[in-house]
């Protein structure tokens, strides 16, 4: 057992006040944000309960060989793959799959290429696979029996494979009438432009110039997005029912992340929406384990919304050029999403779009209005080829230290056995050991606070006393590799 840390004031560093703090993005990027703002992680209520406990919690700086894979992100890449899926016509679920040029049969064969061209120039890194299933007519979307196929590219970690990560887009597309499978349907931003994020990462991670991660990730573009999320249930419960069952850390998906540009004309090309789900699903957290969450006022501090203040701790940065702006909810009014499913199997999952969305470009047929000359459909003309190069570099960064963390702690809980103005936590290591553990941190902020704002770092032990009161904060522990990459912050529940 190893021992226990206390930590109190008058052994803990003098109090860290928080000064102004500015991001390190470049100020061109950074166009709304006040110079002298204070960090990104901290708002006016942060400033109760005062505390001489731990530091300020401050973004993760990319290590150079992040720096030089996002460097590599080319816009020009993505470019090409948006207008090669655009050149298939429709990619449409139940369009024909027995062209080499039209439908969505061709457009799966056309990414698993690219992908195994990827694999191999990777010297063995990347492997890729295309699994599907028959998906009979359902009486809804799906008129007749239909192959779904998802094409999947993963690049093995090479201490824990058997932790995964996934990053997304879907490569079906749609027109105005969504059972109309013959009727070209370009699908440039929904969702070629998700598909074009994960083949350019897997382009540029699988190098073997680049130390291959810890952990595993898998680049994927599923199908069946837009008739039922097809693709992405099919995949989920493929990890989640496999034996042993699949461990899926974390998942994105990338739909509708191509232009910059709002309906009213408001161009907004640093800011990514990053949506994160509240309370999850009962089927992953039953009724009791509910109730507990909320009497603690943990609704705030599910697995998804963890996930999403790691994105923003590792992804915001001048190497990334992003805004990330975290967007408490599942998903927009009336809309759905490939990370849906995983949520449903109970694996942390969150979903990237861009910030201001025009709808004449999305799920419309390809038109001109004859009365105004407005053009409708989702036309590469409308893309912003350099926005979704940022978006795939913010994707690259969330993947790179969560592949390269050692995980989550598992077991995570507080001592409520007794009242008291201290807090004593308890967790066991990740689910790969802790050979790859450098330390743990206990993170805090006020509950009213949008991330974390104060880190303490507690060392290699399995628990820790920190005297501030649970009962005013909210708290999480997390795992750091020996080199500083961490992880997601995890939230504890009463233990004995």
């Amino acid at each position: 057992m190893k021992p226990q840390i206390i930590f109190f004031p008058q052994v803990a560093a003098a109090a860290v006040a928080a000064p102004p703090w500015t991001t390190p993005n470049p100020s061109s990027v950074l166009e709304k944000r006040e110079s002298g703002a204070q960090n990104i992680f901290t708002c006016a209520a942060v400033n109760w309960p005062p505390s001489a406990v731990g530091s300020l919690n401050v973004p993760q700086t990319p290590p150079a060989d992040l720096q030089s894979m996002l460097a590599q992100v080319d816009p020009a890449n993505i470019e090409a793959t948006i207008l090669k899926l655009v050149s298939f016509g429709t990619r449409h679920t139940l369009s024909t799959q027995n062209s080499t040029t039209r439908g969505i049969g061709a457009a799966r064969d056309w990414i698993a290429a690219e992908f195994r061209r990827y694999a191999d120039a990777s010297d063995g890194r990347l492997e890729v696979d295309v699994v599907g299933y028959e998906q009979p007519a359902d009486g809804g979307r799906i008129l007749f029996p239909v192959r779904i196929s998802d094409v999947v590219a993963t690049l093995r970690g090479t201490e824990s494979p058997e932790r995964l990560y996934v990053v997304s887009g879907h490569y079906d597309s749609r027109v105005s009438d969504v059972l109309d499978y013959e009727s070209d349907a370009p699908g440039a931003d929904d969702d070629a432009s998700g598909v074009a994020v994960s083949l350019e990462l897997a382009r540029v991670m699988s190098q073997p110039g680049y130390p291959r991660p810890r952990a595993s990730i898998a680049f994927v573009a599923v199908a069946g997005e837009e008739q039922g999320l097809y693709g992405a249930q099919f995949l989920a419960q493929t990890y989640a029912n496999a034996t042993p069952r699949v461990n899926v850390e974390g998942m994105f998906t990338n739909d509708i992340v191509g232009a910059s540009k709002a309906d009213d004309g408001t161009v907004d090309p640093y800011t990514v929406r990053l949506f994160g789900q509240g309370l999850p699903p009962l089927a992953v957290e039953d009724a009791a384990t509910r109730e507990r969450r909320l009497t603690i006022g943990g609704e705030n501090d599910t697995p998804a919304r963890n996930l999403a203040r790691l994105v923003k701790e590792v992804a915001e940065n001048s190497a990334t050029g992003m805004n990330i702006s975290v967007v408490y909810r599942l998903d927009r009014y009336l809309r759905g999403g490939d990370h849906r499913p995983f949520l449903e199997a109970g694996y942390a999952a969150a979903r990237f779009t861009e910030p201001h969305e025009d709808f004449a470009h999305q799920h419309q047929d390809v038109r001109v209005d004859t009365a105004t000359g407005k053009q409708y459909g989702d036309l590469p003309e409308f893309c912003d080829y350099g926005f979704i190069a940022r978006v795939a570099r913010v994707n690259g960064a969330a993947l790179y230290s969560l592949a390269n963390s050692p995980g989550v702690p598992r077991n995570v809980g507080v001592n409520t056995t007794d009242l008291g103005n201290d807090s004593t936590f308890y967790w066991d290591a990740p689910a790969g050991g802790e050979d790859g553990v450098g330390s743990y941190e206990v993170v805090w902020r006020a509950t009213p606070a949008p991330f974390w704002t104060h880190a303490l770092d507690v060392g290699l032990v399995n628990r820790a006393t920190v005297d501030l009161s649970k009962d005013n904060v909210i708290f999480g522990i997390r795992a750091k590799s020996p080199d500083g990459m961490r992880g997601v912050a995890v939230l504890p529940f009463p233990a004995a």
